[in-house]
């Protein structure tokens, strides 16, 4: 809960708001989340005013991980080559008229 706690910023939120907006104790808030009860948009509209909300930057560094695999990615591709045609395996033609029927 302590984890649920710095993430959701519950240090802010008075224990009677919370109680009187979900009808249940902070406590019972892994619960509520699990439920969907508790968002962050609800909370926000209980933290004292001033509180940032944090949704513009829960994904931030999820998007900085994917940008980094693409920029990896679009480097590796700028470095692919074509193959040598010396390592083209040689197959023989037969052309004789048995090979034709």
């Amino acid at each position: 809960s302590s984890g649920i706690n710095a993430e959701y910023g519950l240090s802010k939120v008075d224990a009677s708001s919370f109680e009187a907006k979900f009808g249940s104790p902070m406590s019972a808030v892994d619960s509520l989340i699990e439920a969907k009860t508790v968002t962050v948009a609800k909370l926000m509209e209980i933290v004292p005013p001033g509180t940032l909300d944090p949704t513009p930057f829960l994904y931030d560094s999820s998007f900085y991980t994917i940008a980094a695999a693409i920029g990896i990615g679009a480097v590796t591709h700028s470095m692919l080559k074509p193959v040598n045609p010396k390592w083209f395996e040689k197959v023989e033609e037969d052309t004789s008229k048995a090979a034709v029927k």
